[in-house]
Parts: structure tokens; sequence; C-alpha cells
């Protein structure tokens, strides 16, 4: 269900009203006085964005020094009403230079509810972007000193634009070289545990772009996904080629894609925006492919002193190699010193975190560093409790790896004027929760 906001407020951080758009008649125009009372003076503003007060509900973001509060008064979408509320910002800081705050807001009440009645309508949200909006809400905001100058040339062909065609792109565009670069970004959750059993494991990925592309060009996107893979074997009527093939979840898109198209034949296809953005989202759970495993021995030798040891073996190809590996590995708050043997890279005790850290920076594929440390405790005349033992962590980067095994099979790039391209595509997997019980 979309927002169906009934009203916006814009506060100050004393709780006073900068500007207000009433867009429904269904609550009063005194509601604010209801969000300053029992939110803002009970200084209750950090337990949660969403509050329900007197049959309505109010949801509200801080950005700067100034409070966005959007009024519903039956059920709405709150992931959709703070996203409005993102956006809005971007928006708005497009026309003021880049800032958004109580002077910023005081300096542009006319432009701002100019934005508002286009932004939102009978309390639904509107089209938001600041490419659109610019095209016919010309007038220029009041911009910050320190803000640069825009030097966007106005978009040409608005009714092209205005009427959705292609809302994130421009024409006219035109490059001396014809590129496009594409980054596969994965990170790397994981829970295992001490014997190297893996507890809990998943990818969260996202495919990067950036296209610096003349005129209009159409790109079609091909991975070795196993529904596309069968898809397109059913269209040529032929076997899918063997290989891996992986299973994504929860896929999201960049409005440029054709969903229609992708629901059909299974192809990611689209008009580019211009410059950088962010094309697709995943997520996988099955198949994984582990860049490190890590078996950690540790062994508590009295009272006063501990024996760690620690290897971690690279997975991944002997002609790959990680960067930037940490290790933290977690000992006792009354650790007194600690001595190391490390067979590769360095480490340390740091006593702010309570770690061992063991620091590799460059991590050949098909290895196994290892680590061993003596520890001395500190002896307390009181009980010693139980160490609890948090587990090890880690940190890296593994370029031309994923931990999917995603990869790209075609990227082709078609444009009426029939230009060549040059493609570049990059794999990376870094470490997003890489925990290992000891």
């Amino acid at each position: 269900m979309p927002v169906a906001a009934s009203a916006i407020y814009f506060l100050n951080l004393r709780g006073d009203v900068l500007i207000n758009r009433l867009y429904r008649d269904d609550v009063g125009g005194n509601m604010v006085d209801a969000f300053r009372m029992h939110i803002m003076q009970t200084k209750e503003l950090g337990t949660c964005p969403v509050r329900q007060i007197g049959g309505c509900s109010f949801f509200y973001m801080r950005i700067s020094n100034v409070y966005i509060v959007i009024v519903v008064s039956s059920n709405a979408n709150v992931a959709c009403a703070f996203k409005f509320v993102v956006e809005a910002v971007a928006l708005f800081k497009s026309y003021f230079g880049g800032a958004f705050d109580e002077d910023a807001i005081r300096n542009n009440f006319v432009l701002i509810y100019e934005l508002l009645d286009e932004i939102m309508d009978f309390g639904y949200p509107q089209n938001l972007s600041p490419e659109i909006l610019k095209l016919y809400i010309t007038q220029e905001g009041v911009r910050s000193p320190f803000s640069s100058k825009p030097t966007d040339k106005p978009v040409p062909n608005a009714t092209l634009q205005v009427t959705g065609a292609v809302g994130w792109r421009r024409e006219g565009l035109v490059y001396k070289k014809n590129e496009v670069f594409l980054d596969i970004v994965e990170s790397v959750n994981l829970l295992m545990s001490s014997k190297g059993s893996v507890l809990r494991c998943d990818v969260t990925g996202k495919i990067l772009m950036k296209c610096f592309l003349s005129g209009m060009p159409d790109l079609k996107l091909g991975l070795n996904d196993k529904i596309g893979l069968e898809k397109e074997s059913q269209m040529k009527s032929r076997p899918a080629k063997s290989g891996k093939t992986i299973e994504l979840d929860d896929v999201t898109f960049h409005q440029c894609v054709n969903l229609t198209r992708f629901n059909s034949e299974k192809t990611v296809s689209f008009v580019p925006p211009d410059g950088e953005f962010e094309l697709m989202k995943y997520r996988i759970t099955e198949g994984v492919n582990l860049p490190f495993r890590v078996l950690p021995t540790i062994k508590e030798l009295g009272r006063t002193r501990m024996e760690v040891n620690v290897k971690v073996k690279s997975v991944f190809g002997v002609k790959m190699f990680a960067l930037g590996v940490v290790i933290k590995i977690p000992v006792p708050k009354q650790t007194a010193k600690a001595s190391f043997q490390v067979t590769s890279g360095r480490a340390k005790y740091n006593a702010a975190i309570d770690c061992l850290v063991w620091k590799i920076r460059k991590f050949p594929g098909q290895t196994e560093p290892t680590l061993s440390a003596e520890i001395e405790l500190i002896s307390t005349m009181a009980e010693k409790k139980s160490w609890t033992r948090p587990p090890i962590q880690m940190e890296f980067q593994v370029p031309m790896f994923t931990a999917s095994g995603l990869r790209v099979r075609f990227l082709k790039v078609w444009e009426k004027s029939g230009y060549n391209t040059v493609e570049w595509v990059r794999y990376i997997t870094k470490a997003g929760s890489y925990e290992i019980r000891c």
C-alpha cells in the first residue's frame, strides 16, 4: 500500500514548524502539537522513528538540524514513506546546491512549496527525479556560498523525458571513447564452528556500472544464473551448455531494467543512465565458495597462561590473492602481554579491543599461514569467571573472485549509429560478517 500521507511537516530542533503541507482533510492542523508534546518533549526521538498518537501514525527522520515528519491516518507503507523522505531531501539538495538545513529551508520557502505540490499528490508520492523536475520547475534555489555551481546543461527533448519514456537519461550524449565498466561486488556473511563446519552462510552482491556511451544505447547482460540459462536454452530449442549455474535470491533492479523482458526472457535489458549507478542487487544462500577457512586452537593453561594457534587457508586459485587481510583473535580482558610467531604478515596485541590483530597485506591463494601466540594473563584473587570466547573475525578483499560463482557471460551494447564499445568487467569479494567460533 502506498504512503497515502495526510500531511508533511518540517520542524527545527525546538519543534517550531518551518514548512508544512496538508494533503488530506482527515487530520487536524494541530497534529504537529501532538508530535511535539508526546515525542520531542519526552526525549523519545531516538527510540523508534514510527509512533502512533491519537489514531494517527507519525513517521519522522532527522536530516541535519531539521525533522521531517509524515502524518498518516491509515495503514501505510513505512518503507515507502522513508524512501520518499530520502529522495525528497536529495531533490532539495540538488536545488539548494548540496545543502539541506534550517537556513536552506528558510531561504527557499516558495520553491519548497512548489516542489511539495509536484512530488506528492493527495498524499501519494509522484516523480522525484531532479532531472525531470528541473525541466519545468526552473527556479533556482538560494545556494550556500560553499556549494559549487552546477554545470549540468539543460536536458533536451523535455516532452519525451516527462512522459517517462527514459527519465533517467538525457539525449544528445557524445563521447570520444565509448566505454562500459561493470563491477560485481560481493560480501560474504559466515558463521563457522571451531571444527570447521558452516553454521550460517550467505552472500549479498550488487552489480555496479559506470557507462560512458554516446546516444541512446540498449544494453543486454547475460549471467550464469540457472533460470536465465534454462530460458535461453528453451528459446533456442537446444540444451544449455554445461558449467556451473547459480540460483539468485531476492533480486532487485534499477528502474532502467526492462522488467517485462526479464520476466519473459530472463535477460537483463536496459537503457543505462549516464555515469555510475547500481544495476541490481541479489542474495545467494546455496553453493557458496568460501574464500578462507580458519582452524583455531585455544588452550587455557591454568590461571595465567594461554596458547593460541590459528591456521588460515586460502581456498581460491593459486594465481589469485587477497588484499588487506585482517584476523582479529579475541583474548581475555586480563591479558598482560603476548608473544607471537607468524609465518606471514605481522601480529600484535591490541588492548583496546582485547584482540590479537594479525595483518597480512597480500595473501596468495592455496597457502596456509599460521599464527602461534603465548598469552600471559594477570592473576587475580577474585574467582575467575568463565571466558565466553567471542568469535574470530576476518576482514579481506579478494579481486577477481566471487563467492557465489556469479559470472558475466556476455555484455552486448547496441546503438543505432553502430559505434564500437570497450567493456571492462571486474569481480571483488569482501568480508561482510565473517566469524569463526573458537
